[in-house]
């Protein structure tokens, strides 16, 4: 039974947990916080459990689950998961907790709220990841959107209105365009099979014609390049994070702006395939844009905070690169760059939390010299900057290496400039490091610093142990991601050279026809598949 039930384990728990927040009635903050770390923990100990369960090499999805829940409309409660959702599922619950945990000094005012945010933003995020009907996976799209617009404007900086009102419109807009798209695809699929149904997996068997398949494509990108987010709909993305709690910015860095780049794999690319293809050529120039464009203006940052969250700009971009390579080395990197970029910028923004609260400021100019009062803080930085980087042994550099690897297949050129992205990263993230840790303390102000305590210890042990352990050994990692990256080649029919896509500007799309993940062919499609 539990087996069985799982993923919906993993879904309410939160929800639970949210209930029993609201029942514990004028409780004191610390027990309210104990409660709801109670709850995080149950989904971190349930995520690992789902990974001991998995099946490494196995196809398809697994722990499905579906029941009828608006019969009349087609709408089922179907979930399921592959290795490209595990990971991520497992990233969310750890991000969570680790954030939350962060946030047990710092949050003071309406603590219940706070936490209660938390625990919902949390069941949206797993829903998500787990959802193959596609009216659920619009619910629990929405859903994410409410308790982080309350986590920026009731518990973020002096700018935290504006922000949290930004942050809901660009989504909100991008929602309504992926809600149009998914309603055609709902008729589409009844003029086709003439059932109503939101099951994703039956998207996937759709013959869409080219036209329509473009507008559509178009509908559910720009949703997901907003989210994601890519140049030049990322205007959101700074304000959000400088204005955003630590554990706001962790939470929105490390897991919300995977969503988008998730979208991608398990919507775009096996329903849109010919519309992919056309597109790849733009979405590769605006990704190459974003990696540089992100990187130069990160570094003439002022704020750490700030800095941190114009990296994601490029780191993400570096990502949709890897996925428009259309070969197993670029997919498979660019899926383990999302967890590896939720780990390192996740605790990143940790660190620049922890400084935050001893110092109320995050301006690059009032520190230096912190290596000889907080060593233990100072060493900490220093991994977490070199994971970013993607220094060898660290998981940056798996994924990094990963994605130029199939970069280089495809397309050279656009390889050689998603490379100086690589290069910019070192120059601020080693410059920011610099002027943060070394030399000599010139503000008085940082020679009473106090250095990490057990809580912010145990907060960032499990990120430091996590990129040493990606960067040593990412082979269990990779053994579950690649099943289902061969499943997204096949379901977009990919010729063995992926070049062709950058290098052809005729390529005659109208040849190539979807495939379904379970490998059930429709017509007219080719046998000489990446994934057999």
């Amino acid at each position: 039974m539990f087996e069985q039930n799982i993923l919906s384990i993993l879904v309410f728990t939160p929800i639970l947990g949210v209930f029993t927040l609201m029942a514990l009635g004028a409780a004191k903050s610390s027990v309210i916080k104990i409660v709801a770390l109670g709850f995080m923990g149950v989904e971190v100990i349930v995520s690992f459990a789902l990974y001991g369960l998995f099946r490494a090499n196995g196809i398809g999805m697994q722990f499905e689950v579906s029941t009828p829940w608006v019969e009349s409309f087609g709408i089922s409660y179907h979930l399921g998961i592959d290795g490209i959702s595990l990971l991520l599922i497992i990233l969310t619950t750890i991000l969570t907790f680790l954030a939350a945990l962060s946030a047990w000094g710092s949050v003071n005012k309406s603590v219940r709220g706070f936490y209660i945010s938390i625990l919902v933003l949390l069941s949206g995020m797993v829903g998500v990841f787990v959802s193959l009907d596609l009216f659920l996976f619009y619910v629990f799209w929405e859903v994410m959107l409410i308790p982080m617009y309350f986590l920026i404007g009731i518990w973020g900086g002096p700018r935290r209105i504006y922000a949290s009102i930004k942050f809901v419109l660009f989504t909100v807009f991008g929602s309504l365009l992926m809600l149009v798209a998914l309603l055609y695809l709902y008729f589409e699929h009844h003029s086709q099979t003439g059932v109503y149904s939101f099951d994703l997996l039956d998207m996937y068997r759709l013959n869409i014609a080219p036209e329509p398949q473009m507008w559509m494509f178009l509908a559910f990108a720009l949703a997901f390049a907003i989210k994601i987010p890519m140049w030049p709909l990322h205007t959101w993305l700074p304000d959000a994070h400088v204005e955003a709690p630590t554990a706001g910015s962790v939470i929105l860095a490390g897991v919300l702006l995977k969503m988008g780049t998730y979208g991608f794999l398990r919507i775009c690319f096996p329903i849109f395939p010919e519309a992919i293809i056309d597109f790849a050529p733009l979405i590769a120039i605006l990704a190459i844009i974003g990696v540089i464009y992100g990187a130069l203006v990160a570094m003439v940052q002022k704020d750490i905070k700030s800095l941190v969250a114009f990296s994601s700009v490029s780191h993400l971009g570096f990502i949709m690169l890897g996925m428009i390579a259309f070969n197993l080395e670029g997919m498979e990197g660019s899926v383990l760059q999302m967890v590896n970029h939720g780990i390192s910028t996740g605790a990143l923004f940790l660190i620049v939390g922890m400084i935050y609260e001893r110092r109320h400021t995050r301006m690059i100019k009032d520190f230096g010299g912190l290596a000889s009062v907080m060593p233990v803080f100072s060493t900490a930085f220093m991994i977490v900057t070199l994971s970013a980087i993607g220094l060898p042994l660290t998981n940056g550099f798996v994924g990094e290496f990963l994605i130029l690897l199939g970069l280089f297949k495809a397309n050279w050129i656009y390889a050689a400039f998603a490379t100086t992205g690589v290069v910019l990263a070192a120059c601020y993230m080693l410059w920011m490091f610099q002027r943060v840790v070394w030399g000599k303390i010139t503000n008085p102000a940082n020679e009473g610093l106090s250095d990490l305590n057990l809580r912010e210890r145990l907060v960032l042990i499990p990120l430091i142990a996590l990129i040493f352990w990606i960067g040593v050994y990412p082979n269990p990692l990779l053994s579950r991601i690649e099943p289902a990256v061969r499943s997204i080649l096949v379901a977009t029919q990919r010729a063995e050279n992926a070049s062709e896509v950058f290098s052809e500007s005729d390529l005659n799309s109208e040849n190539i026809r979807a495939i379904s993940i379970f490998g059930n062919e429709t017509s007219n499609a080719k046998s000489n598949t990446v994934g057999k």
